[in-house]
């Protein structure tokens, strides 16, 4: 007699992460040279970040409905020898940070999204644009001909804030996980996702706000009653536009709609952080290089003597970050998805258990065609020179 199968539910393709996550373990292998790579990598993203969050600030606080802000990138701190440095390309590269912005302000999402296309909005955004050019007549002109074009202005500058809000708390995080592996007091992978996730659940309810000064008095633009909140505000909006979604790079897939290379639903874009192929940084066009080029200044030195150690030294240095900044935004992704789990994953209440499974196997499905098995092959050697401590 033959058994049927039929009704015999089909195993998800990546299961084995569901049970991963399940146990308290995260989607990267916990090895040495995993732990090195991530802690490193997130040490010089930390001290990038706290670049781009203050950049990102000042632009919103000082630069809103600036039509040519040329003077951006400075801060405020405006001299020759900062401008010389500027156009020698010796700086922060502050345009990745817009890069993120504008995926944000693009894919949307989160409570942000809903509240920069609200009618309460748009009435201090005008309140703000009086008030900016009560003395300008042709720009209040402007303004009543094409009356989104300003809002869009502060709807923008409102984006810059909440990132730059949302990259402050990264920072922190990242550096005080540094800090902590240097004292010996991370030791694994479940300790890094811990960490992170730890400081997500502790910012979770920070308030998102966000006002600017004209002629001395303050104009409230998203203020704290609006109940736009840290977590679900802008982390996830971000997890979901920059670590999933992204954006085509240009020079990698074809722009033109005959050629279907990108899809026409933007729900079904996978350009973000966790599909990205690491070997295209430092091509021209690809947003990443950005980002890679500012993180090799900040490498510490465990880290940076690993990449020397490989089979192309300095050669690929940029490839070599990005594979390690890859596997850290798993180690993040992996906290921020714990993290929103309906119930503890060691619940012993099979209703729970089975909620948990379903909602772990939605995002599964998303990392179907991820870089997650690549992330998971470990190298041809895992022994590096680790810390005394270790």
């Amino acid at each position: 007699m033959v058994t049927t199968t039929k009704n015999t539910p089909k195993k998800h393709p990546l299961v084995e992460y569901i049970e991963r996550l399940l146990s308290g373990d995260a989607l990267l292998p916990d090895t040495p040279q995993n732990l090195i790579e991530v802690v490193g990598v997130l040490h010089s993203y930390g001290i990038v970040l706290d670049a781009y969050s203050k950049n990102l600030i000042y632009f919103a606080d000082n630069q809103f409905l600036v039509f040519f802000p040329f003077f951006k990138y400075f801060n405020g701190d405006i001299n020759f020898k900062k401008l010389l440095r500027h156009w020698q390309h010796d700086r922060i590269n502050y345009e990745y940070a817009e890069y993120c912005m504008k995926s944000m302000l693009w894919h949307g999402g989160g409570g942000l999204d809903e509240y920069v296309d609200s009618n309460e909005f748009k009435q201090r955004a005008q309140a703000v644009i009086n008030a900016k050019f009560k003395n300008n007549p042709l720009v209040l002109g402007i303004n009543q001909l094409f009356p989104e074009f300003l809002t869009e202005q502060l709807r923008v500058c409102s984006y810059y804030s909440g990132l730059g809000q949302f990259w402050r708390v990264m920072s922190d995080a990242f550096m005080s996980l540094s800090d902590l592996y240097n004292k010996g007091q991370v030791t694994s992978i479940p300790q890094v996702v811990d960490h992170v996730r730890a400081g997500l659940v502790a910012n979770a309810g920070n308030p998102i706000t966000y006002a600017v000064t004209i002629r001395d008095k303050v104009y409230e633009i998203i203020p704290e009653k609006v109940g736009l909140t840290f977590l679900m505000d802008t982390a996830v909006p971000y997890v979901e536009a920059i670590f999933f979604r992204g954006t085509p790079f240009h020079g990698t897939v074809s722009y033109n709609a005959q050629a279907y290379q990108i899809p026409p639903d933007q729900a079904r874009f996978q350009y973000g952080a966790l599909y990205a192929d690491p070997l295209p940084i430092g091509g021209a066009g690809i947003p990443p290089t950005l980002l890679m080029h500012d993180m090799r200044h900040y490498l510490p030195e465990y880290l940076h003597e690993i990449y020397r150690q490989t089979r192309r030294g300095e050669d690929d240095l940029l490839v070599q970050i990005c594979k390690s900044f890859q596997k850290s935004m798993y180690c993040v992704t992996t906290a921020a998805i714990t993290g929103l789990m309906p119930y503890p994953a060691d619940t012993k209440e099979p209703s729970e258990q089975t909620a948990n499974r379903v909602y772990l196997q939605k995002w599964m499905d998303r990392f179907i065609n991820s870089r997650l098995h690549a992330v998971n092959e470990l190298p041809v050697s895992c022994e590096v020179a680790l810390p005394k401590w270790m």
